[in-house]
């Protein structure tokens, strides 16, 4: 399966690349005129196995000195939130899919701080490349805790094959194209992961495939 699926995210993300290379240059344009530079925003996630890797997109918030750094809700612009919301700011990840750092499916790369937090079984998420949208995506995007996601991509990890890839991608592309299911709303930065406090908390039972069924539409 695994050759397979890096056939396919070679094959698709080289066709994504030419065919969106004229909304890239005007994203570019639009982040510049609005924001100036830098146009793109790099960041290390850890892929599979915990490998860093430099993520990139398109930037969305203000840059802002040490004196008055202020918070990410303050910082992300209006236009850095439209981007957001319609995902055009993750147009630059195909590159990242391109050179094999993640894939169109799996559970979205995380920051680098958050490894010593994971518990064993949600360390499990970096069994598998990232993905430009998971299983936790379709089911909720930021709309969602952190032991949600963390079970939401976990059971992607014990339940990963082909098929389940398509309908991601198929519920992805529905929810994008769907007016009703874009708010501002989902482009609210998730707050910091930061740890397990309780046994309760770091319990990442996986959850039944019907739960999955219910997708929370306040974040598309």
């Amino acid at each position: 399966m695994r050759i397979i699926k890096r056939l396919g995210d070679l094959t698709l993300a080289s066709i994504l690349l030419l065919a969106t290379a004229p909304l890239i240059l005007l994203v570019a344009i639009v982040v510049f005129a609005a924001m100036g530079r830098p146009i793109l925003f790099r960041q290390t996630r850890l892929g599979r196995g915990m490998k860093p890797f430099r993520l990139l997109k398109f930037r969305t918030m203000r840059v802002t000195g040490v004196e008055s750094p202020g918070t990410d809700e303050t910082r992300l612009t209006r236009i850095g939130r439209w981007l957001r919301a319609s995902s055009l700011d993750e147009l630059p990840e195909l590159w990242n899919v391109l050179k094999g750092e993640m894939s169109f499916v799996g559970p979205r790369p995380l920051l680098v701080q958050y490894q010593d937090r994971y518990s064993p079984d949600q360390a499990r998420r970096h069994d598998v490349v990232p993905g430009l949208t998971g299983w936790a995506q379709v089911n909720g995007r930021n709309a969602i805790s952190w032991e949600q996601r963390f079970r939401y991509d976990l059971w992607y990890v014990d339940n990963q094959s082909l098929w389940l890839d398509v309908r991601i991608l198929c519920l992805t592309m529905w929810r994008l194209f769907d007016p009703r299911h874009i708010s501002a709303a989902g482009s609210t930065p998730m707050p910091e992961f930061m740890g397990n406090p309780s046994e309760e908390s770091a319990d990442s039972t996986s959850p039944r495939p019907d739960e999955g069924e219910q997708v929370d539409q306040r974040k598309w």
